[in-house]
């Protein structure tokens, strides 16, 4: 009996530790400065997570962090804070038309600075759309990609429903406590607002276009998953991307909406896990 209540609790023991394994740092990127990441596992495969808009590594990835080295444990699980984002500050954010980009080249020069050159990324909202710059712009580099709520332009509708969650006093509790808590009532309204502009940009500037041309040079293997009552992208979205992407595998839940990888996690996870493990 004492023999099987130690075994129980060791493996209680292990269990929380593997959950809870995980190291914060802030590196020297070039062109970008010290960035924050957040690494989990020791595998020698790399698998960086690309948070949405003014995201970071803990709001945006708090499941993946403490779950998938498990399932990965051939990899080491990096979660970045984007330049301006989170943590990374300084620099301070500033938006412009080229900001996709700019984090694209700063990832794949955080991953060089990791002498982690070869890589693959789970990227979400714009940080989806910052994977697929990434893997057009940098077919060397990256192994595979998982992303959703993504797409590579912008419609009129998508337009509409930035401006109308412009105010983000108007956000429910929930969803705005996290940011507000990470940068502050008035700067994250203030870069909420500046963000929302830069979007209606593109759409006015820029015939809606965040990556078309990246997308055609894709030749990673890509998991494109969606939330199909996602409010944030037009539906096209998604037959466009599997059209024009070589190697795309699909994956629907049915009631999801943006952020499936929160709301489903295990589901998520062990789905993402068995693309990156090659099963």
């Amino acid at each position: 009996m004492l023999l099987s209540r130690l075994t129980t609790t060791t493996r209680l023991m292990s269990s929380i530790a593997s959950r809870c394994l995980h190291s914060e740092r802030k590196v020297s990127v070039k062109g970008a400065g010290d960035l924050h990441i957040v690494e989990s596992g020791s595998g020698k495969r790399s698998l960086l997570l690309m948070p949405g808009a003014l995201g970071s590594a803990w709001t945006d990835f708090k499941p993946q962090i403490e779950q998938l080295p498990k399932l990965l444990p051939d990899y080491t699980i990096i979660a970045w804070d984007p330049p301006g984002y989170g943590k990374s500050v300084p620099p301070q954010r500033k938006f412009d038309l080229e900001f996709f980009r700019k984090d694209a080249e700063a990832a794949v020069n955080l991953m060089r600075a990791l002498d982690r050159p070869r890589f693959s990324i789970l990227g979400w909202s714009d940080g989806g759309i910052t994977a697929l710059i990434m893997a057009g712009r940098h077919a060397d580099a990256v192994e595979k990609l998982a992303i959703w709520g993504a797409g590579a332009y912008l419609v009129e509708d998508e337009v509409k429903t930035m401006q109308s969650i412009r105010d983000v006093a108007k956000w429910s509790p929930r969803m705005r406590e996290p940011m507000e808590k990470l940068y502050g009532v008035e700067r994250f309204a203030q870069l909420w607002s500046e963000w929302v502009d830069t979007f209606c940009a593109f759409h006015k500037q820029r015939a809606g276009d965040l990556c078309r041309a990246e997308v055609e040079q894709i030749v990673a293997p890509t998991f494109i998953l969606h939330g199909k009552k996602d409010p944030m992208i037009a539906a096209e979205h998604i037959p466009w991307l599997r059209q024009k992407l070589a190697k795309v595998t699909y994956h629907e839940f049915p009631d999801g909406k943006h952020n499936i990888h929160l709301r489903y996690a295990d589901e998520f996870n062990k789905l993402v896990a068995d693309f990156f493990s090659d099963k």
